[in-house]
């Protein structure tokens, strides 16, 4: 049941910055969901328009009556009660993880504070990659308080997990329940403690062997998927790992999801954005939970986010300039 405190779901609006094959599919999942108005907005003339058009000209199909504008300018996206930034450029051939973060650094921090001029109390959710960098980043560009600025990605990689764990046993994924933590890459953390079948821990379902397997397959998701399609990357689950994320926020439900969260001493970490399970409502990430972790589970998130770290030292030191 949703609360009464529910942002008004008849005037709620949603801008997506970024329609390419993620921002797009999630327009769709948010108007088809009958959750918000969307307003699209990219830099390539024409490519959110008729992206827009496409989804309007199914409303009566699909038994919706949302709003979708496509646009180029950032004023159509006025009063927006959430923006989601997923504009970017994919890591492509000769260049490397320093070239692509510089580039998307740019594009977000210039999208941010583009976007924040125009709805200045929106809650933000960022999806380019590289993900916990880029969140901060855009906190910084922001100047929003930090509950109300969040990455997608812990949803991606929990629900990779989840999807792993229900066709090695071949189960429902409905009955599956996982739980990843860390950052989206290589040192992200899942927990297969805290990953049950219908409340059975999978530690006691799958031996240590398999496990394993499993884990290095979620580490490689999003990997495996551009190895497969050559010619792009995923976004049929990342749209609607978003989805769920705005779905909660709207409707104020008050999900524990895990999400890049900013840190203040939970875990032991200060001043960085990472994923760990927060509780989402109407004014953005309402709590951190802290969950009880081992001294090995501990260390492999310290690590993690001493990657991280690393990698918001470089990024600032980039953008020293600007911001």
């Amino acid at each position: 049941m949703n609360s009464p405190d529910a942002i008004a779901h008849a005037s709620a609006r949603v801008s997506v910055i970024g329609a390419g094959n993620v921002g797009s599919t999630l327009a769709q999942r948010i108007a088809e969901k009958n959750l918000a108005d969307v307003v699209l907005l990219d830099v390539v003339a024409g490519r959110p328009q008729g992206v827009a058009l496409d989804l309007m000209e199914a409303r009566g199909i699909e038994g919706h009556n949302r709003q979708i504008i496509g646009t180029v300018d950032y004023a159509d996206t006025a009063d927006s009660n959430i923006v989601v930034i997923t504009a970017g450029l994919p890591r492509k051939p000769g260049m490397s993880r320093d070239d692509l973060m510089r580039t998307n650094a740019n594009i977000v921090v210039e999208a941010t504070r583009m976007a924040i001029a125009h709805s200045p109390n929106a809650l933000l959710v960022l999806v380019t990659n590289p993900l916990d960098v880029i969140t901060y980043l855009s906190w910084k560009a922001s100047g929003r308080p930090a509950h109300q600025v969040m990455g997608m990605a812990g949803i991606l990689d929990s629900a990779r997990f989840q999807t792993f764990i229900a066709l090695e046993l071949g189960v429902s994924p409905a009955d599956v329940s996982a739980m990843v933590l860390g950052s989206h890459g290589d040192l992200m953390v899942p927990l297969p403690r805290y990953s049950t079948v219908s409340g059975i821990p999978i530690t006691e379902l799958l031996d240590a062997a398999t496990i394993e397997r499993l884990i290095e397959r979620t580490r490689n998701g999003g990997a495996e998927v551009v190895e497969l399609m050559q010619t792009g990357g995923a976004y049929y689950a990342p749209a609607s790992s978003t989805c769920r994320m705005i779905e909660a926020m709207l409707l104020n439900q008050s999900r524990l999801l895990p999400v890049a969260s900013y840190l203040q001493g939970e875990y032991g970490l200060q001043d960085i954005f990472i994923g760990v399970p927060a509780r989402l409502g109407k004014s953005g990430i309402e709590s951190v939970l802290e969950l009880d972790l081992t001294d090995a589970e501990r260390e492999a998130l310290h690590s993690s986010a001493k990657s991280v770290r690393q990698k918001n030292a470089q990024a600032l030191e980039m953008l020293k300039e600007s911001l």
